[in-house]
């Protein structure tokens, strides 16, 4: 029986080749791009579990291992906007653990770095970064010890007593292989930030499917009435209910095992450009971009036989009835209860609002679920959405094209709709992908960068703000080659306070103000001015590290003289340049080497990690957009083509009893429009309310509008549709002849 329905599926001429190819070339799509999503997922755990050997010394890791102790020392560097980390390592003995990725500790006066800080010594002047780190180049680091292609980062050797003079610098006698229990600014292994990458791609690969589903479905049903009637025939001349099932499943069956095969070589071919998508702001390794084992059999198995499934399931009527096909009754309406699983789903973000779950796996499992319920109801509340648009318009509406269109909709609302489900599906995933993403953006973005003029400032502070440890006394040497800079515009040196002039007694363990002069506030007039008269203010400390600026702002006068504030020791400098990278990166480095152990910092490097996550999500809403809209866009060229096909006989006959050609392409094309403009206004606001809900359960965000770009994109996308739609109406010509009604 399935040899002779492999030879059954072919058999149809150039139609059945074409058909066969069509669902082959869904599966595909759908198959590579869920192969693409499930690998980009195991290269967020393949990156996470490389950076673990960061944490060590972190005073929540806790080595076990019998060895000789290495003096361990974290800290980082920026360079325009990139974060450098670098480990000072120190053995006590032959036996002392070797970090991954080296083939043996650096001896002092070497460090191994990554290939891509290498890459970036070689080509940065050395006045802006290569001068503030000491030695020679000892080799690489591997990438077995490295996130990304592009993470910058060093070890670098030390003496013993260097690293023992330093109060952050501890022995370990074990390189971390598991995250610490607890974790400060001492760990640098904390991934890429997986948890939140993983719950964005979750929904991402749900986003995604959806639409390719619904184009899998409307493949597979291409030509279904011809086929209908061939089975249908086939049980009138004998042939059993199960060997008509057999039939059509081997039929389906063929196309997407021949999709799935396709779609793993689709997979191939999209792991480059995945790969650059910097979905964690950072390259993937190509490497890391592999499927286990268990995946790719799930895949591999399950999607034929969920086309099988489909096929059985499309077929149902023939298998009831041999007669089925030729005794076409007016379906049974759809009723009120489809709304309920849109309901649900929607109620189910709401309930999270109030109520987030507190694991990141619970958090993934509760919004996936609450997603995929949304978009699922908007497929099966469709038809009763449909159904009600066209009895409205019914009501208001006299002209014949429009009156046959309502009609025919609200007798079979199931059909029309399956024409425009994908890109109702596309206009949820786009309507909530972009809500989401452009709110955190919104509110992020801009907190994140710091206004124009903090940008251009340069603050060299200690890791630890409560931490007692100062700059002593500034060198004038420092202060002349701050000075000699090019592009150099101020400098404040803000003063210990140790009998916490102006700090807020009920807050005894908060910092206490900066003593700063006058005469140098004024040099600086983005961090605030002091009042008529006075020699020295108490600025906050939290004023330095603001990215707002506070040009505006008059500090307390400190009962202070100037010569005894100036006396104090330093606790912090702030500079100021006219915004140029060069200057910037200058100065961080003349800090950087009159000061190893204190941090000089930008405000682009405050939130240097934050904006990476949020252009990588930035990304993410573009091929969202960029995947979904032309995949719904196909599915709807596909489903009107087979609706027209399915039908040539009856619009044949109207033909024939006088029918204008021009009357029935307005009745195909309303037929097509108004489910897809009503239950699109429908998809977008339940897209915009499924953000607005899941952005106030997860950030305490309100829901922003989108901008222009949205909705342009979003109205060309309805246009292009309306296009789609209204290309297929030539079609109605040819296939609505004489002879169709004929051979009907």
């Amino acid at each position: 029986m399935i040899p002779f329905s492999l030879r059954l599926a072919v058999s149809g001429g150039r139609e059945a080749v074409a058909r066969l190819l069509m669902i082959a070339a869904a599966v595909a799509i759908g198959v590579g791009l869920l192969l693409s999503s499930l690998a980009s997922l195991n290269a967020v755990d393949h990156s996470n579990g490389r950076l673990l050997w960061m944490n060590t010394g972190s005073k929540g890791w806790t080595g076990t291992a019998r060895a000789d102790p290495l003096w361990w020392y974290g800290h980082d560097h920026y360079y325009q906007g990139k974060r450098i980390v670098e480990f000072d390592v120190a053995p006590t003995g032959p036996t002392s653990p070797l970090p991954p990725g080296l083939s043996r500790l650096p001896a002092p006066g070497e460090y191994y770095a990554s290939p891509a800080l290498a890459e970036l010594l070689r080509q940065a002047p050395a006045v802006e970064l290569g001068d503030r780190f000491e030695g020679r180049p000892a080799g690489t680091i591997g990438p077995e010890a490295l996130t990304s292609p592009d993470t910058l980062a060093m070890v670098a050797g030390r003496t013993v007593d260097e690293l023992k003079g330093n109060p952050e610098a501890r022995p370990v006698t074990a390189i971390a292989t598991a995250m610490p229990t607890a974790c400060e600014a001492d760990c640098f292994g904390f991934g890429v930030h997986g948890d939140a990458v993983t719950l964005v791609l979750s929904v991402v690969i749900g986003a995604l499917i959806f639409p390719v589903l619904v184009f899998i479905g409307t493949a597979t049903r291409l030509s279904a009435a011809t086929r209908e009637q061939r089975f249908a025939a086939m049980r009138l001349v004998g042939a059993t209910p199960r060997q008509v099932s057999v039939m059509s499943a081997v039929e389906s069956t063929l196309a997407s095992v021949i999709g799935t095969v396709a779609g793993f070589g689709v997979h191939l071919a999209l792991r480059p450009p995945v790969a650059d998508m910097r979905l964690t702001g950072e390259r993937f390794y190509l490497a890391d971009l592999g499927l286990h084992l268990d995946q790719a059999l799930v895949v591999a198995l399950g999607v034929p036989v969920a086309a099988a499934l489909a096929a059985r399931f499309a077929l149902r009527r023939v298998t009831i009835s041999p007669l089925g096909v030729s005794r076409r009754v007016t379906p049974k309406p759809p009723r009120a209860w489809r709304l309920v699983p849109l309901l649900l789903g929607l109620a189910e973000l709401g309930y999270f609002v109030d109520n987030r779950p507190s694991t990141s796996d619970g958090q993934a499992a509760a919004y996936l679920t609450g997603f995929v319920l949304v978009m699922l109801g908007l497929v099966i509340a469709g038809p009763w959405l449909t159904m009600a648009a066209a009895r409205a318009v019914a009501l208001r509406t006299s002209r014949p094209a429009a009156l046959i269109a309502v009609r025919r909709l609200a007798d079979d609302p199931r059909a029309g709709f399956r024409a425009v489900a994908g890109l109702v599906v596309a206009l949820f995933v786009t309507s909530a992908t972009i809500g989401i993403i452009g709110t955190i953006d919104a509110n992020r973005g801009a907190e994140l960068s710091g206004d124009p003029e903090v940008r251009k400032s340069v603050v060299d502070l200690p890791h630890r703000l409560d931490s007692a440890e100062t700059l002593g006394a500034v060198p004038d040497s420092l202060v002349a080659s701050a000075r000699a800079v090019p592009g150099y515009r101020g400098l404040v040196s803000a003063h210990d306070n140790p009998t916490r002039i102006g700090a807020d007694p009920a807050r005894p363990r908060f910092p206490a103000p900066a003593l700063v002069l006058c005469s140098d506030l004024a040099q600086v007039p983005v961090l605030g001015h002091c009042a008529p008269g006075a020699a020295v203010a108490a600025v906050p400390v939290q004023q330095f590290l603001d990215l707002r600026e506070g040009a505006n702002q008059e500090w307390p006068t400190a009962p202070v003289p100037a010569a005894e504030a100036a006396a104090l020791p330093v606790k912090l400098l702030y500079a100021t340049t006219d915004g140029s990278s060069s200057a910037k990166e200058r100065l961080r480095t003349l800090f950087a080497e009159a000061y190893p152990r204190y941090e000089a910092r930008m405000a682009e490097d405050w939130g240097t990690e934050a904006q990476k996550r949020l252009q990588a999500w930035r990304q993410l809403a573009h091929v969202v957009l960029l995947t979904t809209v032309p995949i719904a866009g196909c599915s709807l060229a596909v489903s009107v083509v087979a609706g027209l096909s399915d039908r040539r006989r009856p619009f044949a006959m109207l033909r024939l009893t006088g029918a204008p050609l021009r009357l029935l392409q307005r009745v195909i094309g309303l037929e097509s429009a108004l489910p897809l403009l009503a239950v699109s206004a429908i998809a977008i606001g339940t897209g915009f309310a499924a953000a607005a809900m899941f952005l106030k359960s997860q950030m305490q965000y309100d829901l922003v509008s989108p901008g222009a770009v949205y909705y342009g994109l979003t109205g060309f996308g309805l246009a292009a549709s309306l296009g789609i739609i209204a290309s297929t109406l030539p079609l109605l010509k040819r296939i609505t002849g004489p002879e169709a009604a004929r051979n009907g």
